[in-house]
């Protein structure tokens, strides 16, 4: 943080609250990836081989799930666990537009066509009432998405489900470590499927995971991340047996590089550290941005842990002087790196075109106001403080 701190803006010529980019999530490096990855390099093997299986047999084993299944990246893994559900042309999934694009990419690449339902104001998770009110004759699964690591309300949705018999499909991209009451996610839906993307708990650069609890989904699952081809090389290798392979369905190159298992891997055993670190971080948030008028984190609801994957506040711009758009400005030349989680879906250019209008005011109010401040175990509470500094002074500039 800089020695002073002046009364003018970064953005009107001032001097910026740190002297280096605050960087938004960066993922956490640290000798045991690096480590990791220089063993997987010298082994020989690069590709999904023995890495990426004992990644799928941790994180099993950590959601309490009975198969965890390692894919490319999370929008394959919604992809194909969508295509396992039996979701294909015609059909319908109900699922929400406040998220990231590939949600709704996977459905529509499935062949399927998106519902939206509206989310709830306080948290920004699906609305189970509102999702109810989507299905329609052609539905064929619920795809609820855990929105910034808060877990959705799953029961009333699985419920929902139960009774209307619907597949379910969760997005736990920002949930790793959320939990509803006791159970973990993961360890719920029919398919629940998890990001390894770089800003993620378990980074590995890319890549995704998909549990399941049912051993005939599992092995389809497998089969469809490799070209449907009965035998991966890895086991060819081990087994030492001839090149043979045959092909039982037409599926696709969605697999786990071992290079990416092996980054994401040393993660696992300090998963909870660093759930607890980010959790510290978001109290410290909360205490320094208490006093703060039109400057409100979203609820958090107490269904079960949080992971806090992102730390989303709401800005009002009759109490905080200025809109979401010219504090994430202002913030960017105070060296603050913020991001926007989301732009509604439903709003961007392909799909207001190609899809069917959908009216969705909470959801769009939401997209229109919120603004995701830096949070990643990478960070220190000294971040944290020059975040907060930064907001302040915006908000006495913009409410003067």
């Amino acid at each position: 943080m800089s020695s002073t701190t002046p009364t003018t803006l970064a953005i009107d010529g001032g001097t910026p609250v740190r002297d280096t980019l605050l960087s938004f999530s960066p993922p956490v490096i640290g000798d045991e990836e690096i480590a990791s990855v220089i063993e997987t390099l010298r082994s020989g093997w690069l590709t999904s081989g023995p890495r990426a299986r004992e990644l799928e047999q941790r994180f099993a084993a950590y959601v309490g799930a009975p198969h965890a299944i390692a894919t490319s990246s999370c929008t394959t893994a919604l992809h194909l666990a969508l295509i396992a559900a039996g979701v294909g042309p015609g059909d319908e999934v109900v699922t929400t537009s406040y998220t990231w694009p590939a949600t709704t990419n996977a459905i529509i690449h499935a062949g399927a066509t998106p519902v939206f339902a509206d989310v709830d104001p306080g948290s920004l998770n699906v609305d189970p009432r509102a999702m109810e009110a989507a299905i329609g004759p052609r539905t064929r699964a619920l795809l609820p998405v855990h929105f910034a690591g808060a877990a959705c309300d799953i029961d009333a949705i699985e419920e929902l489900a139960n009774s209307r018999g619907l597949a379910v499909v969760e997005d736990a991209a920002h949930a790793v470590e959320t939990t509803v009451g006791g159970r973990k996610v993961g360890s719920i839906g029919d398919f629940t499927c998890f990001s390894l993307y770089a800003t993620k708990s378990l980074a590995g650069g890319e890549g995704g995971v998909v549990t399941t609890a049912s051993d005939e989904a599992a092995g389809r699952l497998r089969l469809l991340r490799a070209q449907g081809i009965t035998r991966d090389p890895w086991r060819r290798q081990q087994t030492r047996m001839l090149g043979h392979y045959d092909v039982v369905l037409p599926g696709f190159k969605a697999n786990l590089a071992d290079l990416q298992a092996a980054v994401a891997l040393p993660k696992i055993d300090r998963i909870d550290a660093f759930h607890g670190h980010r959790a510290a971080l978001v109290a410290r948030y909360d205490e320094g941005l208490s006093t703060l008028p039109g400057i409100v984190p979203i609820e958090r609801p107490p269904i079960g842990r949080h992971a806090h994957h992102l730390y989303v506040v709401r800005i009002d711009p009759a109490l905080a002087g200025a809109d979401r758009d010219r504090y994430a400005s202002a913030l960017m030349a105070e060296n603050i790196a913020t991001g926007l989680h989301f732009l509604p879906v439903h709003t961007l250019s392909w799909y207001r075109d190609n899809l069917p209008k959908s009216s969705l005011p909470v959801t769009e109010a939401a997209g229109a106001t919120v603004l995701s401040l830096p949070l990643s175990a990478a960070h220190l509470p000294t971040d944290v403080d020059d975040v907060v500094a930064a907001l302040r002074k915006l908000h006495v500039a913009f409410t003067r």
